[in-house]
């Protein structure tokens, strides 16, 4: 009998562990917001489609729960009582785990914070890197609008040429990301919606260091189909 109890919390430990992974479990508060309706969205083939949705009426916490076949990119709209639909969203990884997601109304996608999804971790993570090349673009764009009128040929080849090498390090980075976290569905995500116009070579060095598992999630799979699909087209042209 000594040996039971241990045993027993082993046994209830992967009966957790499963069902947490079983199912996403979102919740979250929107702070400020008494009287309207949240949609949970994601894109099935190229339609943005609302796939749950929950009435808020007075208690500004939410939840959802939803089976996600294979980590992927959802939405989180907010319709307000007389029917408007903002135009912000919340930009989302989702996967089945424990999510929560904390924001305001007046501040809906900006102020959102997301918990518990790792690939949505990462992602956010680029965000950050990426935003150092906006950064650094709008510096460049500033600098020939400062030009005016008295800009010339050589001038402008230098801002553009800084342009081309800054796009070239970004998408070097994006790639080296992309290997980096070979083991999260992120990876081919990042390459179909960042650098899927670079060189092909690129894409197959991604796709064969992503792991089995992820090579055949959805957007593992997209990936695939995508550089066979190039590889056709570049063979055409």
């Amino acid at each position: 009998m000594r040996y039971f109890l241990p045993i027993a919390i082993i046994f209830l430990t992967v009966i957790s562990c499963n069902t947490h992974t079983e199912t996403m479990n979102l919740t979250g508060t929107v702070k400020g917001l008494k009287k309207g309706t949240l949609l949970l969205q994601k894109f099935e083939d190229t339609v943005l489609v609302t796939v749950d949705s929950i009435s808020v009426d007075g208690n500004s916490d939410f939840s959802f729960s939803e089976k996600v076949e294979s980590p992927e990119i959802y939405y989180l709209y907010v319709r307000l009582k007389d029917g408007t639909l903002r135009d912000d969203r919340i930009t989302f990884f989702a996967e089945n785990a424990d999510l929560n997601i904390q924001t305001n109304l007046k501040n809906f996608g900006n102020a959102a914070v997301v918990s518990g999804s790792d690939n949505d971790k990462a992602l956010k993570e680029y965000l950050k890197l990426k935003d150092r090349y906006v950064i650094k673009n709008l510096s460049l764009i500033e600098e020939r609008l400062k030009l005016g009128n008295k800009v010339s040929d050589s001038s402008l080849m230098k801002i553009e040429k800084k342009q081309r090498a800054l796009l070239t390090s970004k998408y070097l980075a994006t790639i080296n990301f992309a290997l980096n976290h070979q083991n999260q569905e992120v990876a081919p995500y990042l390459i179909l919606s960042e650098v899927y116009d670079s060189n092909i070579k690129y894409l197959d060095t991604v796709y064969n260091a992503l792991e089995p598992k992820i090579k055949d999630s959805k957007y593992g799979k997209e990936l695939e189909s995508f550089i066979i699909s190039r590889k056709k087209t570049d063979t055409v042209l």
